[in-house]
């Protein structure tokens, strides 16, 4: 057997499970000689690589990785998982690469490793779309294999518990991406072991003094509390051994601060008019005895209505089984009692890892876990809307509201049992049995009766969905469905119902770009084939109709281009063809530097911003002689401009020094072509207001069964901010197309 043969620092505590060798898992069993070899030298090598690294708090940083594979080991992670959490952070932070962890403890390790290693390699515009982007990899790891998540919650549990080290700020920021995130992401899993401890982590910096006054109430009732308890359990206790049945535990476990804050917040109620602030746990042998044990409970006290809940017969989606029911107790306050067995309590503590305990597979079989396992279909579904979402922030958002476990549970006419969210439609679920079914809806019936498709579905509503070939969906179901899942179904037929439009509209203005003459050789070229592949679709055709519908935008494109092709001209917007000599006037004159005018080229005459272009600093301008208002500033390309004589064109630019010019407001136009559902409109000024754009002018024209039509004047810094702004815009899902307009004609300014 290996032995640990590093010395380890006099400040570092090394838990008496990794001192010893051969090494034993949770349950005391000594582990094989193979395993036990990975993990000591899974150890070995990060404390090597770590050594001289400190965290924060002072602590040597290798404190961190024991830590975490510590954390693995207690929910009875097998030895790849150990010696990924030994090893996660390696690569981030030491020069050692994802191919030597392979080379070194092979692919399994290597996997999990790359799977949990931040992302360090990749330019984002936002701190959001980083956490988007981080959280789509991290689903797609989990994917194909679990753990991945497993390691990645023990990481972020450690870091909860050392976060006092940290800024106040940070310390928010983190807490709340993990109340956010983390703790619902464990509770879908159904790893109670690690979701009580991050909500009150989470719930300690989010909301300190709550937190604190929650503490320090439960802590002076303890005493009286675990007395009345104590009474409780030898009553129960002595009944079930008259009775024969076999109780491997009965105990008291008081309930974890911020699930008692929450009852005080959403019932409005002082702290001492919460009575179930503890509760009873009995942990049988068999199911059969669950229920006979819960007879016994009932028999010795009195039940309160509508209180008795059996998830043994109807078990929760990350497969949590177990009877609750809530009794009234010898002082005559409530009193909440669990009952289940110990393979139950396994899996209520520790989810999916209690796979390990009872099912031993083996770690290769494991990574297919939730691609076989009916009760993950909700991972399988973030799956599949995850790609449909190109804004980060709306991913962001749907994410938190996918993860959350409030659910309702409904019946197919064959009896199988779905779980969707609460308020959840007969929308959501034909989607939910499938694509198909959804998109050829014709109506549904709820318990045996037609419904519309607005009412929400109950507990034990029993759905049948009445198809039709020729039925199709509707844009108003965009206001009844309300899981990511439905609602981006719908979104992709509409879509791709409309392809034709779409890609006469990516045609053209990707034609705007490059050039009429110039469009069909760099859409047949094999650089253009890589930029549609880059931007993950599969043909030319395909970035076309989504660069129609405002999946990508235009920029993106042609950037991407740039680079695939590094010896293309710059890829800029056609301007009109003016006489030659005009041209090289208007390109080769000496302009002042330094003038004082936001304008170089107008110095001391009148001049004004033409209506029809509204030019922004940062665009090509150019300048004509009016007849009676001095200079009007247009862009260059600008329509009005093709029929001017050429000594009426007068060679101008924005000036870079001038402050005046970059503080000023602007003009610009936009029309955006949106689905129309309740909240559009709302959506897209938020993203205005986030960055300090005023909106002047709106107008939103409707008709029913046609995409919605918004006019936006907005007032713009410059041409960065501009298209800062309609990236944001257009990654929003619900936008079809989104174009800059002339105000008015120009004919009569000049």
């Amino acid at each position: 057997m290996a032995a640990l043969t590093v010395t380890a620092p006099t400040d570092l505590a090394i838990p008496d499970w990794l001192g010893q060798c051969p090494i034993a898992d949770r349950n005391g069993n000594l582990l094989s000689e193979d395993d036990n070899n990975l993990i000591c030298r899974a150890f070995e090598f990060a404390y090597l690589l770590h050594k001289g690294q400190y965290r924060k708090s002072g602590e040597p940083y290798i404190a961190h990785p024991v830590a975490v594979a510590g954390l693995l080991r207690d929910i009875g992670g097998d030895s790849a998982m150990i010696a990924a959490g030994f090893l996660h952070d390696v690569v981030e932070d030491t020069d050692v690469t994802i191919e030597e962890i392979g080379e070194r403890f092979g692919s399994e390790v290597q996997q999990l490793v790359e799977a949990v290693t931040k992302l360090s390699g990749f330019n984002f515009s936002s701190k959001t779309e980083r956490q988007a982007e981080s959280f789509r990899r991290m689903f797609v790891a989990m994917a194909q294999d679990i753990r991945v998540i497993l390691v990645k919650l023990a990481d972020r549990l450690h870091n909860m518990r050392t976060l006092e080290a940290l800024k106040p700020e940070k310390q928010k920021r983190i807490a709340q991406e993990t109340r956010d995130i983390f703790a619902p992401l464990a509770n879908r899993l159904g790893i109670w072991h690690f979701k009580w401890e991050l909500e009150d982590l989470c719930f300690k910096y989010l909301e300190t003094d709550a937190y604190r006054q929650v503490q320090e109430l439960v802590a002076e009732r303890r005493i009286d509390r675990e007395q009345r308890i104590e009474n409780v359990i030898e009553k129960l206790r002595s009944r079930l051994r008259e009775l024969g049945i076999n109780v491997w535990e009965i105990k008291g476990r008081p309930k974890h601060l911020y699930s008692i804050y929450q009852k005080m917040t959403n019932q409005q109620k002082e702290f001492h008019q919460i009575f179930d602030i503890a509760a009873i746990r009995i942990i049988t042998q068999t199911k059969d005895e669950c229920y006979r044990a819960l007879a016994v409970v009932h028999d010795q006290f009195t039940p309160i209505p509508g209180r008795f809940k059996d998830y043994i017969g109807l078990p929760k989606p990350n497969r949590y089984q177990s009877l609750h029911t809530t009794v009234v107790g010898l002082t005559g306050r409530p009193l909440e009692v669990q009952i289940r067995t110990l393979e139950m309590h396994y899996i209520a503590e520790y989810g999916i890892a209690a796979h390990w305990v009872y099912k031993e597979t083996g770690g290769s079989q494991m990574t297919q876990f939730t691609q076989s396992d009916e009760k993950f279909t909700w991972l399988r579904q973030l799956l599949e809307w995850q790609n449909d979402l190109k804004d980060a922030r709306e991913y962001v958002e749907c994410l938190k509201d996918n993860l959350f476990d409030d659910e309702v549970y409904v019946f197919t006419p064959k009896g199988d049992v779905m779980s969707l969210s609460r308020g959840a439609t007969a929308v959501d679920f034909a989607y939910r049995i499938h694509t198909e079914i959804g998109n050829h809806m014709k109506g549904a019936r709820i318990n045996g009766r037609w419904s519309g498709l607005e009412q929400e579905l109950k507990n034990g509503d029993i759905v049948d969905i009445i198809t039709a070939k020729n039925s199709h969906p509707s844009l108003d179901w965009l206001n009844y469905a309300v899981t990511p899942s439905a609602r981006n179904r719908i979104r992709q037929w509409y879509k791709r119902s409309h392809r034709n439009e779409n890609l006469d509209r990516g045609r053209d203005l990707l034609e705007k770009e490059l050039g009429k003459s110039n469009l069909e050789t760099v859409l047949k070229s094999e650089p253009m084939q890589t930029v549609a592949e880059r931007c993950n679709y599969h043909s030319v055709e395909d970035l076309l109709a989504a660069l129609g519908y405002g999946e990508v935008t235009v920029n993106q494109v042609v950037n991407r281009l740039r680079d695939t092709v590094k010896t293309l001209q710059p890829l800029t917007p056609a301007v009109p063809e003016f006489p030659k000599a005009n041209l090289a006037l208007l390109r080769n004159a000496p302009l002042p530097t330094d003038s004082t005018s936001p304008i170089v080229g107008v110095e001391g005459l009148l001049y004004s911003i033409a209506n029809c272009c509204n030019p922004i600093p940062g665009e090509a301008i150019i300048g004509v002689v009016t007849r009676s208002k001095g200079i009007s500033i247009h862009r260059q390309g600008c329509c009005n401009l093709e029929n001017i004589e050429a000594e009426r064109l007068v060679p101008v630019s924005w000036n870079p020094l001038n402050a005046q010019a970059r503080q000023q407001n602007y003009l610009v136009n936009l029309q955006i072509e949106a689905i129309d559902r309740v909240g559009i409109f709302k959506d897209i000024l938020a993203r205005l207001s986030d960055q300090n754009i005023n909106v002047c002018n709106a107008g939103v024209r409707t008709s029913i069964g046609k995409p919605a039509s918004i006019d936006l004047g907005i007032q713009i810094r410059d041409r960065e901010q501009l298209e800062t702004i309609c990236n944001q815009i257009r990654k929003m899902s619900d936008i079809l197309n989104l174009r800059r307009i002339s105000s008015a004609s120009e004919e009569s300014v000049l």
